[in-house]
Formats: structure tokens, C-alpha cells, sequence
């Protein structure tokens, strides 16, 4: 009779642990990362798959953020270092691109409706969130900020976060305008 009354209880226990989790899914709404020192929440819905960092083939004459090119799932994407497209004064990220890699570095596919084959190449993955943990900061357009940067935050530790809009970006004619 005990085993019964305990298996219930385990039962109950995690229907509950279940519930919770479809809860807090549902209201994640950004990938949180780092990439050149900063922090940036990119939207679920227009981010794809989170890729290890993978060989990727250089490819000459092209800007600086654009890292190259890398066979992911049998597809070709162009790699954008996030970092240095981002950069807020147009400085390089700091070191080649093979110096920056970590066992931390991903790359973020941008969804597949987007239209274009790349990734963005991040420093480090910093898990889900929602528009709970944060605070909207003033409105005011920030000097020389992309187009595709959107709303910015800040998060009960007072840490700054630029959203993004990679649907923006991913009709941007700097983005696709990658020859140097």
C-alpha cells in the first residue's frame, strides 16, 4: 500500500515539474549571448539552430565580420562575427578570428524564413530569457546604432542588453553586401 501512495506522489510530482517546464518554455522569448564584450537577446522566433563551432574555409576580399564560410548539415553558411558587425565604434573585434575561438563560441543559424544562409558567430551562449527578468530602458536612438538593433534592457544586476532584430538585419544592405 505504501509503494502505491509513493508512486502517486511521484506521479503528482511530475505532472507538476512537467507543467512548470511547458509554463517556462512558453514565455521564453530570446537566446541570450555575448559576442565582442556585449550582451544581446536574439528572438527565438527569427534565430535557428546553435551550432559547435565548426572549419570554416576564409574567404578573401570580404569585410572584416565576415569570418568565412562552413558546411553546416550539409549546407553552406556564411560565417558573421557578430562582434565586429555589432561593434558600436566600427573598432575590429581585437585578434584574429582563430585566437577568439573558445570552447564557448557557437554559431547561431538565423531562422530558415530569413532567407539567407548564415550564421552568427557568438563568444558565448548565456541561456533563455524573458521579458520578466528585465527592465526597458529609455527609448532614445542610440549614436550609430545598426537599424537592426531594437529595444535595449537592463537586468536586475544593472547588465545593459541590446535586442536584436534579425529580420532587419537579414535585409540590411551592409549585411548583404559583404565584398571589402
Amino acid at each position: 500500500m505504501a509503494n502505491r501512495q509513493s508512486l502517486k506522489d511521484l506521479q503528482v510530482r511530475l505532472a507538476e515539474r512537467l507543467t512548470a517546464a511547458r509554463t517556462e518554455a512558453a514565455t521564453a522569448s530570446w537566446l541570450a549571448v555575448e559576442a565582442g564584450g556585449h550582451r544581446y537577446l536574439i528572438p527565438l522566433v527569427q534565430s535557428g539552430e546553435i551550432f559547435s563551432w565548426a572549419n570554416l574555409q576564409p574567404v578573401p576580399y570580404t569585410k572584416p565580420w565576415y569570418v568565412g564560410v562552413a558546411s553546416l548539415r550539409g549546407g553552406l553558411h556564411g560565417v558573421v562575427d557578430l562582434g565586429q558587425l555589432a561593434a558600436r565604434d566600427g573598432a575590429p573585434g581585437g585578434g584574429s578570428t582563430l585566437e577568439r575561438v573558445t570552447s564557448e563560441s557557437r554559431l547561431v543559424s538565423l531562422h530558415a524564413a530569413l532567407g539567407v544562409n548564415a550564421v552568427l558567430w557568438i563568444d558565448r551562449l548565456m541561456g533563455l530569457r524573458n521579458p520578466a527578468m528585465f527592465n526597458a530602458m529609455d527609448e532614445s536612438p542610440q549614436a550609430q546604432a545598426p537599424a537592426w538593433f531594437s529595444r535595449r534592457f537592463t537586468d536586475a544586476q544593472g547588465r545593459e542588453w541590446q535586442e536584436l532584430n534579425l529580420q532587419a538585419l537579414a535585409g540590411d544592405t551592409e549585411f548583404l553586401a559583404i565584398a571589402a
